[in-house]
């Protein structure tokens, strides 16, 4: 009889030989240095996206600022959709949504077809979400990281390529399920 870890490991393999058949290889829309990148917030991530539209700016990176326009209470969802939408549409290679603490709009965001969205409160975490599972629109917490500190993770979340190789055949298990769950309109 075999062991349990004999067992995954089998299950392991096949999953590993049924993805890398089924599923083209990802990728990346947004090679480092290249992007155009969609930027929202409501009320709460309003003066963190003001201030980090400047600082993209700055670096002469092209940002299309998908709102909100004040500190005037809005809902989240909107603005983490209509981010989330010009990446999955490809009008954007990157997105990023700002909200009191990033988790809702990385619910919402990752609610789009094409889309990756990662919450991310440190630079490890900014990296990871790049290299390893290949995200596409980041999330941040206003009310969790400060200025300072949302600027290196926002540099750090751009400049980090995809890295392919071992991680591509997660990033393609992650497609899969999606795709699972996607109904094509016609």
């Amino acid at each position: 009889m075999a062991s349990e870890s004999e067992v995954r490991d089998l299950v392991r393999r096949a999953v590993e030989e049924m993805v890398a058949v089924d599923a083209p290889p990802c990728e990346d829309p947004a090679p480092a240095g290249s992007a155009r990148i969609a930027i929202g917030a409501d009320h709460g991530g309003y003066a963190l996206k003001q201030k980090l539209l400047a600082h993209l700016g700055d670096q002469g990176i092209e940002v299309v600022d998908c709102g909100t326009s004040g500190s005037e209470a809005v809902d989240y969802p909107d603005f983490a959709h209509e981010v989330a939408r010009r990446v999955s549409m490809g009008e954007c290679s990157l997105g990023i949504v700002i909200d009191g603490a990033g988790i809702g709009s990385s619910m919402v965001a990752n609610k789009v077809p094409g889309v990756r969205a990662a919450l991310c409160y440190d630079i490890s975490s900014a990296r990871n979400s790049r290299e390893h599972n290949h995200a596409n629109v980041l999330t941040l917490g206003a009310g969790l990281v400060g200025e300072s500190l949302a600027r290196q993770i926002v540099d750090t979340w751009i400049a980090t390529p995809w890295g392919g190789g071992r991680h591509a055949r997660r990033a393609a298990m992650i497609d899969q399920v999606e795709k699972k769950y996607t109904k094509v309109v016609k």
